[in-house]
């Protein structure tokens, strides 16, 4: 019976403290532009995982990123792909 009783949760541990969580949650909250892109207001997994890189020298891949915001109530968002044709004009008048 001992053998069989759970031993936590597997996998590796965060290597971000809680109080580095906490500044993360913040920098997020602070969006995109505060640290650097300013072509548009999204955060992408791939932007998290710069960004704790840059703050906390700290590596994180991609997923790691995203289950990393995802366990601070964010969601990585994907900016959407627009046509080279686009036309604005258009765009503005049908709404």
């Amino acid at each position: 019976m001992q053998a069989l009783a759970s031993r936590g949760p597997s996998g590796a541990r965060c290597r971000l403290s809680p109080r580095c969580l906490e500044k993360l949650a913040a920098y997020l909250e602070q969006g995109p532009a505060a640290h650097g892109w300013v072509e548009d207001q999204v955060w992408t997994a791939a932007r998290v995982a710069t960004l704790i890189g840059r703050k906390f020298h700290v590596s994180y891949s991609v997923s790691g990123a995203t289950r990393l915001m995802h366990r601070l109530g964010f969601s990585p968002q994907v900016p959407a792909q627009r046509g080279a044709e686009r036309d604005e004009m258009a765009v503005t008048v049908s709404k």
